[in-house]
């Protein structure tokens, strides 16, 4: 039996990820130590000061030295700390760059299923705002933690050396702040884990209803709509109130007691006085270094809570780059013989349910090649596979006579133009939406790829051509424009195989019409495969592959299924019966 892989913890990517910039991070955490040990260095100053007034020391130069040091001591801290920071937020952008460049990397090699079972805007607000929110505590986290950890073990050193029982007895109020502080931290986890939960519920259904408004109106439930994201607006404060309510005494008492080391140290000390057992210049230099653990144990306990949220979201990330990929190599061992795909008794389901079963088929080079069958029959689902948006549960999928597993995913989708029913435009102008077919193609070629699939003249009529913004997901054009853009876009790419799926839904008759004649003629040579309703447009394909519940009922041209396909007469009848009836 295979063992299990073992998961890799939230440290160890945390260290992978600050290791992809660890020079510029090694040398904030430098220049970190030198500006905390020199703002630590002016209580040495002030010690030897007091001492000398102290001693009877009348010498002003004595002072005047002692001053300017310290005054060098607070520039070398402030230059210093400014260049840590500096370095170190530098170093985080690049390390939320690439984390955010794994992730969406990530996305593209998954199986289409695996992302779909996930909210988009639960994918968005990891990628955009979770990963944004690390920024701070990672950019500091390195060189202040490391380096105000680092400065208090000096000073605790330099006190023991002093006298260490003194030194033992300030430090009393740490184990009683600790407890104090677990205390707060009980339940931590969980609670963060359900902040988590409650935010992204709030933004998965603040997208629902915001994306759904129109219909929302339409239907007349604005009232039980609007009060589903009421609440979970309202659950999404309250789990946070709710933590720091029970947080709220415990942080108090931990965060007073942490660096009260004076509680401890001052009274002893006046009792090692009064009794012969320190003289005064050594008690006051343990008060004075034992101020300088003040600010360090501040700056560690305030990143505490932060290093965990940090911790969370971390582990958010990497449970997306830990999910299952596509099963393809990195390089070609096997170069594909021409585009004729093959399915060999191919099995496929969606979770626990197959919706393919055993699927034999051949889509022969340089055809014109048509999925027609009942809604849910599996159609949409075969074109997916043939694009390799999923790996097959069972059997394979040839593509050339290699098996499309065989294929690097980045070289098989050179292969595929897939323009599906939904048709994406993203938020930059018309030109460059079509151009994404192919990065490298002139704005000329683009053009006349528009003008093949029937779009020049509508997208002239655009307020700025083809330099109009689409908007987000196309939304300043409408669906039969968006779908034009999209076929363009395939046409541009200049693949050996187009898949069609469903993709002239929104068009009218006379633009669909322009359409089919634009692809006749662009796929000539090509491998077309098409998805669609209206039967009438694929009556001159080379092969009609009728599905039904998950199987091939049948394969053949216009002529041949209607002699020998109950199944497809009975939808060519519908068809023709539904265009009578608009004709009427």
């Amino acid at each position: 039996m295979k063992q299990k892989e073992k998961k890799r913890g939230t440290l160890s990517w945390i260290l992978e990820f600050a290791g992809m910039n660890k020079s510029a991070y090694l040398t904030s955490i430098i220049m970190a130590i030198i500006s905390v040990s020199a703002g630590f260095l002016p209580y040495w100053f002030i010690a030897k000061i007091v001492r000398a007034l102290i001693d009877g020391e009348k010498d002003l130069r004595f002072y005047l030295v002692q001053c300017g040091l310290i005054s060098v001591c607070w520039l070398v801290n402030k230059i210093f700390h400014t260049i840590s920071t500096t370095l170190s937020h530098k170093a985080t952008f690049g390390v939320l760059a690439e984390i955010r460049r794994r992730l969406t990397k990530k996305l593209s090699v998954m199986p289409l299923g695996d992302v779909l079972d996930e909210a988009s805007g639960s994918y968005k607000n990891i990628i955009v705002e979770r990963v944004d929110s690390i920024e701070t505590t990672l950019a500091h986290i390195v060189p202040e933690v490391i380096s105000n950890a680092i400065v208090p073990v000096g000073i605790l050193v330099i006190m023991f050396r002093v006298d260490w029982r003194l030194t033992l007895l300030a430090l009393i109020s740490v184990p009683v702040g600790m407890i104090f502080y677990s205390l707060m931290m009980v339940g931590a986890t969980e609670s963060f884990q359900n902040t988590i939960e409650k935010t992204k519920a709030l933004n998965d259904t603040a997208v629902e209803y915001i994306n759904g408004i129109e219909v929302i109106k339409a239907f007349g439930k604005t009232r039980s709509s609007y009060e589903k994201f009421k609440i979970a607006a309202k659950e999404g404060a309250d789990c946070f109130v709710e933590w720091m309510r029970r947080c709220n005494v415990w942080q108090n008492f931990a965060m007073a007691l942490l660096p009260a080391q004076l509680l401890g140290l001052l009274p002893f000390t006046g009792w090692f006085y009064l009794t012969g057992r320190v003289d005064g210049p050594t008690a006051l230099l343990l008060i004075i270094l034992s101020l300088g653990l003040v600010s360090p144990f501040m700056i560690i306990a305030g990143h505490v809570d932060n290093v965990s949220k940090m911790g969370s979201i971390i582990a958010e990330a990497t449970a997306i780059l830990e999910k299952r990929e596509m099963n393809r190599p990195s390089e070609m061992t096997k170069k594909p013989l021409g585009s004729t795909i093959e399915f060999h008794d191919v099995h496929f389901g969606y979770k626990d349910q197959e919706v393919l079963h055993g699927i034999n088929l051949k889509i022969q080079e340089g055809t014109v090649n048509a999925l027609v069958g009942p809604s849910g029959s599996g159609k949409s689902t075969i074109a997916k596979l043939i694009a390799s948006f999923w790996d097959v549960d069972g059997g394979s999928i040839t593509y050339g006579g290699v098996d499309l597993r065989e294929i690097p995913l980045e070289q098989y989708n050179q292969y595929i133009a897939y323009v599906s029913q939904d048709n994406y435009l993203f938020d930059e102008s018309v030109m460059e939406n079509i151009r994404m077919g192919r990065p490298g193609a002139t704005d000329e070629e683009v053009m006349n790829a528009a003008k093949a699939c029937g779009c020049h003249d509508f997208i002239m009529k655009l307020e700025k051509g083809y330099d109009t913004i689409a908007g987000g997901a196309g939304g300043h054009l409408s669906g039969g424009e968006r779908q034009r853009i999209s076929i363009a876009r395939a046409m541009l790419k200049n693949a050996p195989v187009v898949i069609l799926d469903e993709a002239t839904a929104y068009t009218d008759p006379e633009n669909e019409a322009l359409v089919q004649r634009s692809v006749a003629k662009l796929v000539k040579g090509k491998t077309l495969i098409v998805i669609a309703h209206r039967l009438s447009t694929i009556t001159s394909a080379d092969q009609i592959i009728v599905i039904k519940d998950g199987n091939v009922e049948a394969t053949g041209t216009q002529g041949q299924l209607l002699q020998s396909s109950q199944l497809y007469r009975d939808m060519w009848e519908a068809h023709i019966s539904a265009k009578d009836s608009e004709v009427a």
